[in-house]
This record gives C-alpha cells, sequence and structure tokens, in this order.
C-alpha cells in the first residue's frame, strides 16, 4: 500500500480535475488550486468524473486559491497561456521540497519553472489523455487511457520513482523516463504538426491528413529534423503511422481550443518549434507559414 501524500493540482480542469479526482478516490489528500468561484464549488461538490476507464464517481477534495502549507508534490495542469498568473497561486516559500510537475504541451516551460523554484525539484511529465472539464468540478473522460511519463534529470530518483507508484496507485498508468528532453520533444514532434494543421484548415485529422497530405509530411519532417537537432530521437514514417491509425474525428485541443474562442498555445507549440529551429539552423518554411498564417488570423 502506497502511503497517503498530499498532492496540490493547480488547475482542476479536464486533466487536473481527472488526477485529483483519482488522487483523492485512491486515499490521497488532494488541494485545488484555482479561482475563487471554481474553489469554492470544488469545496462543496468535490469533483465528478464521467469515464469509461475508471466509472462514474465522485470524490472530495480541497480547495484554495493558493497554496499556504507544504505538500509533497504540485501538478501544473493548466493551459500555457495561463501558466504565468497561475503561479502566483503557488508562492514559492510556501511550496518548500515539493516536487513541480508541470503537465504542459511544449518544451520551455521547465527552464521558467527552474528559474522560480527549486530546479532540482521541477519534474516536466508528458500526459496522453483526452479528459474534459464540461463545469467546474464535473470532468467528462474520453480516452481509455491515462498514461504519465515524469522525468527529471536533476530530480533525486527516488522522489521521481516515489510520485509515479502514488499515480499508479490512483489508476494512471506513470512510469519515470530516463531523459527529459527525448520525452518533451517526443510529444511535441506529434503534437505540433497535429495542432497546426487542423487549426489551420478548421479539419478533423482524418480529412486533414488526407487533403492535405504533403504538409502533414513536410510538418512532420521538419519537426523531426528539429527534434534529432535538440538531442531528441524522432522517426517522421512512425509518426504518419500514428496519425494515420488515429480516428478520423479526432481534433487537436488547439483546434478545440480555437473553435471555442478561446487563446491558443500556439507560441508554447509553434513558437517554441521555430525557436528551436532558429537556434539550431533547422529550415522549417512550411512549419513558419502556417504559424505566421495562424497569427494573422488572429491567433
Amino acid at each position: 500500500m502506497t502511503t497517503e501524500h498530499t498532492v496540490a493540482v493547480l488547475g482542476p480542469g479536464g486533466t487536473g480535475g481527472l488526477l485529483a479526482a483519482l488522487l483523492s478516490r485512491s486515499g490521497h489528500r488532494v488541494v485545488c488550486l484555482a479561482q475563487d468561484r471554481t474553489a469554492d464549488t470544488l469545496r462543496r461538490t468535490g469533483i465528478t468524473v464521467h469515464s469509461a476507464q475508471f466509472g462514474e464517481f465522485t470524490a472530495p477534495v480541497e480547495a484554495d486559491t493558493a497554496l499556504r502549507e507544504p505538500v509533497d508534490a504540485c501538478l501544473i495542469a493548466v493551459k500555457h497561456t495561463a501558466l504565468d498568473a497561475a503561479l502566483t497561486r503557488v508562492p514559492p516559500k510556501a511550496l518548500g521540497d515539493a516536487l513541480v510537475v508541470p503537465l504542459l504541451n511544449g518544451v520551455e516551460h521547465p527552464a521558467a519553472l527552474r528559474a522560480r523554484y527549486r530546479a532540482d525539484r521541477v519534474a516536466p511529465a508528458v500526459i496522453r489523455v483526452e479528459s474534459t472539464r464540461v463545469a467546474p468540478g464535473v470532468i467528462e473522460h474520453g480516452s481509455p487511457f491515462t498514461e504519465i511519463d515524469l522525468a527529471g534529470d536533476a530530480v533525486p530518483r527516488a522522489r521521481l520513482d516515489g510520485l509515479a507508484a502514488t499515480l499508479v496507485s490512483a489508476g494512471v498508468t506513470a512510469r519515470v523516463v530516463e531523459a527529459e528532453t527525448a520525452a518533451l520533444w517526443a510529444k511535441m514532434a506529434f503534437l505540433a504538426p497535429f495542432a497546426l494543421l487542423t487549426t489551420r484548415y478548421g479539419l478533423p485529422l482524418g480529412e486533414a491528413r488526407t487533403r492535405h497530405r504533403e504538409e502533414l509530411e513536410s510538418l512532420v519532417a521538419e519537426t523531426a529534423a528539429v527534434s534529432r537537432a535538440c538531442g531528441a530521437p524522432a522517426d517522421p514514417a512512425q509518426a504518419l503511422a500514428r496519425y494515420d491509425a488515429f480516428p478520423p474525428g479526432a481534433k487537436s485541443s488547439m483546434q478545440r481550443d480555437a473553435e471555442a474562442g478561446r487563446p491558443l498555445e500556439l507560441d508554447a507549440i509553434g513558437g517554441a518549434l521555430l525557436r528551436a529551429a532558429d537556434r539550431h539552423g533547422v529550415p522549417v518554411p512550411v512549419t513558419a507559414r502556417l504559424v505566421d498564417e495562424l497569427r494573422a488570423a488572429g491567433h
């Protein structure tokens, strides 16, 4: 039996809310950090999850607008566009020795977090899940999986193993991976072409991969070249095979944000890719054009 841990969750939305509810249900203490109204709702109603993988359940959580006491780990589950504002809820002094576990898209956020918190406690993670907050404290979990790869080159391995065990005890498929850069770029190399193409053309993946095949192949090749330049292996053929295996109706989270009129993570994904390409002298003409066109469209 895993020891009970106290975990803070910054941003109890689709991803954060699901993890908060799972951790609470398995006997861990969970403190959700959110805006006043959301925190008030969560304190009263807990978090209700509708999930094919985990069933239907409601789990109690604590909630506050800021972290006020030490915790074992703080999961950061906000979108990149909200990160700076959200971090004001997690003062470095209150955090103490806790692991900081960002579940964000992109590759640039670990450096920003290490500048603010203890560098040897920032453990970037990659999560594979499809989960949506339909109302405060109500989560629809659509994917038949919830997988987390934990990394952190400077973090003591025992701390990473302990957090992985806590997540596994809650039903998550969690593992510790050796190379942080490779883990972050593996997600980026898959996500960037998918997000940029589906959002630019407003099409689900099935239509986008058929009607804009040449562009998809170029995006995949460019992203893989940047990934390799950053020291992370990438296999363009494998990436294309994964896109082709996806359900045709699949949409990227960036595309869903565009449809809902929310701010896009365009800079965290497209912008970061272009900056890395520029640093390493890798030509990325198709990626640059799509990012420019999305920015010109007001994103």
